[in-house]
């Protein structure tokens, strides 16, 4: 069954949508119903707010993502952001562009995602728009959250002989998109109702459609006293977010390849594929992972830590950003990370 969305129209379409959402977040005064929001914070908390763009055929493609996979990423990869400042998630608004091509029941999938999402994290619904796209589908989420005064982490916190550690492993989220594709331009001219196999890749494709966000570091880091000198959530890729930090802080670092988490069945796609497994690591994005330095003297608590990896150390400025092989050359750390805005070489667009 399909219902054209015209037959609800807009503000007909946001009552659909968001029936029956309950606020359960003490700052959520007042969600969806109204000209505004109203948010009310306590003294002792600081607000911080991102937002993301996410448009079809640029950050998406609908051959192989499930709408209620996107409407999930879409605020997963938001409630990153905050933990990534040492924060916690409370509020998004959701503004979504829609084309003639989109159904109530398209929009009702990815609203059932994003609404999951909430759920899982504990986030309010408290807002947001619909319009008419001419070109897909848009969608832009705005994430609120708080954190407690003299707590937030930047990126311009690391100093020299800081540790650096990552969380979870690296290139999954990049190879789970490499077999998309794949399968996709496999299945292109093939027999109707061939369907692709991704069995024993399972890891790779929730790592790529639906990635989570680690308030659980988070919590551990908070609960062992440790308070990150800088932080950041893996999006664009290590080496871009590595440099990031390294340029807001001033200061260099040395990684170690043979530190770098890698899960298994990343490594035996990156083969099948004829990939350099620490390249799709270093420069693959979309972990969502979290990146962060710490003091030298946390060494043992951070060591300790489940499902974090001690990776690398900070260095003077002056000795640059630099990756350690396995055989003891150094390279040259450079941001070659997703980057939509960057032409194709060769002068394509």
């Amino acid at each position: 069954m399909r219902t054209e969305i015209a037959t609800l129209g807009e503000f007909g379409l946001i009552r659909h949508l968001t029936e029956g959402i309950e606020l359960k977040n003490e700052s959520s005064r007042y969600g969806i119903g109204d000209d505004a929001a109203v948010l009310s914070y306590p003294a002792g908390k600081d607000v911080l707010m991102t937002t993301d763009l996410l448009l079809e055929g640029v950050h998406f493609d609908l051959t192989y993502v499930p709408l209620k996979h996107l409407g999930y990423k879409s605020a997963v990869v938001n409630f990153s952001d905050i933990y990534a400042m040492n924060g916690t998630p409370r509020q998004i608004t959701v503004s979504l562009g829609v084309s003639k091509r989109f159904s109530v029941e398209d929009m009702e999938a990815l609203y059932a995602g994003i609404r999951l999402a909430c759920e899982e994290y504990g986030v309010d619904i408290v807002g947001g728009d619909t319009t008419s796209s001419l070109t897909g589908l848009t969608i832009s989420i705005t994430c609120i959250g708080e954190v407690e005064k003299g707590k937030a982490v930047y990126r311009n916190g690391a100093q020299e002989t800081d540790l650096v550690c990552v969380s979870g492993d690296l290139g999954a989220a990049y190879m789970g998109l490499q077999l998309l594709e794949r399968e996709k331009m496999a299945l292109k001219d093939s027999v109707e109702g061939i369907q692709p196999d991704f069995a024993g890749k399972e890891y790779l494709l929730e790592r790529q459609l639906k990635p989570e966000a680690r308030r659980d570091i988070v919590e551990k880091l908070r609960k062992a006293g440790i308070q990150p000198t800088a932080m950041m959530d893996i999006s664009d890729g290590l080496s871009s977010e590595l440099l990031h930090i390294c340029t807001q802080s001033k200061v260099g670092c040395r990684i170690y390849e043979e530190h770098i988490p890698l899960d298994y069945q990343t490594a035996v796609m990156a083969e099948e594929l004829n990939l350099n497994v620490t390249t799709c690591a270093l420069n693959g994005g979309e972990d969502y992972e979290l990146l962060f330095t710490v003091p030298i003297a946390d060494h043992e608590k951070v060591s300790e830590m489940e499902g974090v990896k001690l990776i690398g150390h900070i260095t003077k400025p002056e000795l640059g950003c630099a990756l350690i092989t396995r055989d003891g050359q150094e390279f040259e750390l450079k941001a070659q990370g997703w980057n939509p805005l960057r032409e194709k070489e060769n002068g394509e667009a």
